[in-house]
């Protein structure tokens, strides 16, 4: 796993491999979900919620681009601590609030709302379809408001209301949301 841009350029981290849970966002997509990011959204002034966090590869990458406010959720106790770790590491404990908690619970009871939401639910995970609605039930984004949920080819949310654009890379699919 690397960081991509900003601040943080090419810094690495690999972590645990031992029945870890996650399925980390491709450098290859998660560049390319930035390039369309960056034209769009001021980075300093975003509120960003990373949704089944994982590794934090993501939280790291907005706060890397100058990101001052990340909410990370994730619900396994090897990434919270992994990315409690890396977050000390690179000396970012300000910068990113660490949540231990399932993500569909967090949507319903956070009552929060973000700027950027990113969610990459396990692709097997039942639920994945209602994501999209929970949030927007929920109130969760801000007005201008985004959210981008990773998903594979097996779920399509072209159709979605509130669906703007949907990105394909390989077997990843990035599908874009505002109100």
């Amino acid at each position: 796993m690397r960081i991509i841009g900003g601040e943080f350029k090419g810094r690495r981290f690999t972590p645990p491999a031992k029945n870890w849970p996650t399925r980390p966002t491709t450098d290859y997509a998660k560049e390319a979900l930035f390039n369309i990011v960056v034209n769009s959204l001021d980075f300093e002034a975003l509120k960003v919620l990373d949704l089944f966090g994982g590794t934090g590869s993501l939280s790291y990458e907005f706060i890397s681009r100058g990101c001052q406010d990340v909410t990370y959720v994730d619900q396994f106790p090897a990434c919270i601590r992994f990315v409690k770790e890396t977050a000390k590491k690179l000396d970012i404990e300000s910068k990113i609030r660490i949540f231990k908690s399932d993500a569909l619970k967090y949507m319903d009871r956070s009552g929060e709302k973000f700027d950027f939401i990113f969610a990459d639910p396990p692709y097997t995970m039942a639920g994945i379809d209602s994501i999209p609605d929970r949030i927007f039930k929920n109130s969760m984004l801000n007005e201008a408001g985004w959210l981008v949920l990773e998903h594979n080819p097996n779920h399509n949310f072209k159709n979605h209301p509130y669906c703007f654009d949907s990105r394909n890379y390989g077997k990843t699919i990035f599908s874009f949301f505002k109100r």
